[in-house]
């Protein structure tokens, strides 16, 4: 656990990472390049070190809210250490822990939508042999190493192992051509009888597992994470244009926007929210550290518990990013709609994401959990 200082000092890290990439966010989503320079800027933080799970929670929400697209390529790079520290490979996990992260700034990326099975595994001399496609993949091609799943071909088991990401056969598709979050690098991979040696492979999935089960969760409490600070970074970059640009209506009588009582009404109301679901989002994340903690002991109940809290933070955060997202425009007034502004990126980046699974089904998982003590399944989502 990292102390208080050693927190205080890696915030302070992101917070000038996240001013550096402030300066020109609106002109990098333009070009929505690879971004390697900006896993480059990662790298020469350190942030990629950091192995406290507050710590990283914290950073993935300053970055994201400078640029939303950092922010979940470093989030998804905690979660992937993470996810793989929930097998128990002893011979394996050394070169995933914190304090071997802190000799080399790898960056982690996945390959394994629970949705697209399309990546074989079969059996060959020192371990196995994986061929397929993989539509989404986030980060992985400016990745260092990949988390990958397949389905053994003969069991039909899910395997999750690890892979160089520039390992020979893997080819990267580039095809990732969406509204928003335009540099996250989330095209498709295709893997070519790529050999997978038989000491990187961390484990099969017990779908009986409560522990294992915790990386779907991880998943969802870090899309809520950003989406918090989708709408941190709207408010405050519309903030500044509001004090600065926004001229007060003919009719209100007052001098400046920022003595306007609908501006200020308005304002109050989004970053209320915000706050809260932020305040929800942390809740939901010390469960999930507590979960994790729990190691082979935790309980289907325990776990139950910690998936409604993190589908309730994801409820509630998905209302607030789509909604602040939208509505700062109107704090802002018509000329904000200007492109060189690009206010609207965090409206594309929060729209692309929070649709990245429905929310009206964590919605019933928590009414059901509520309502009946009905338990959450275990799916790549839940």
């Amino acid at each position: 656990m990292t102390s208080t200082d050693g927190r205080q000092k890696w915030l302070t890290v992101a917070e000038e990472l996240a001013a550096a990439l402030r300066v020109d966010a609106a002109e990098r989503d333009r070009r929505g390049a690879e971004p390697s320079a900006e896993v480059g800027a990662l790298r020469r933080s350190g942030l990629l070190k950091v192995d406290d799970w507050a710590t990283q929670q914290a950073v993935t929400r300053v970055v994201g809210a400078a640029d939303a697209n950092i922010g979940h390529l470093l989030g998804y790079h905690y979660l992937q250490v993470w996810r793989s520290g929930l097998f128990d490979n002893p011979r394996h996990l050394p070169d995933l822990s914190g304090a071997d992260l802190s000799g080399a700034d790898l960056f982690w990326a996945g390959v394994s939508n629970p949705l697209d099975a399309a990546l074989e595994l079969r059996p060959v001399d020192g371990g196995f042999e994986v061929t397929g496609r993989k539509t989404f993949a986030t980060g992985a091609s400016v990745a260092d190493r990949l988390v990958v799943s397949a389905t053994h071909a003969e069991t039909g088991a899910k395997i999750t192992f690890t892979l160089d990401a520039k390992a020979d056969g893997i080819t990267y598709a580039g095809d990732w051509d969406n509204i928003g979050q335009r540099l996250t690098a989330s095209g498709g991979v295709v893997f070519d009888h790529v050999h997978v040696p038989s000491d990187q492979v961390l484990g099969a999935h017990d779908e009986n597992s409560p522990r294992l089960s915790l990386a779907a969760l991880g998943f969802q409490l870090v899309l809520a994470q950003l989406y918090v600070a989708m709408a941190e970074g709207a408010l405050a970059e519309a903030a500044q244009y509001t004090r600065t640009t926004t001229r007060p209506w003919f009719l209100s009588g007052v001098d400046t926007a920022t003595a306007d009582p609908y501006v200020l009404g308005t304002y109050g109301e989004l970053v209320a929210d915000t706050q809260a679901a932020g305040f929800l989002t942390d809740h939901a994340s010390a469960e999930l550290d507590q979960a994790s903690r729990r190691g082979a002991d935790l309980t289907r109940t325990e776990r139950a518990e910690t998936a409604a809290a993190i589908s309730s933070a994801k409820v509630v955060a998905t209302k607030v990013a789509n909604q602040t997202t939208s509505r700062v425009f109107e704090l802002c007034g018509a000329r904000a709609t200007a492109a060189g502004y690009a206010f609207d990126r965090f409206w594309r980046n929060a729209r692309t994401l929070t649709l990245h699974d429905p929310v009206s089904y964590k919605a019933r998982e928590v009414g059901a959990y509520y309502l009946t003590g009905e338990h959450a399944p275990f799916t790549g989502y839940s």
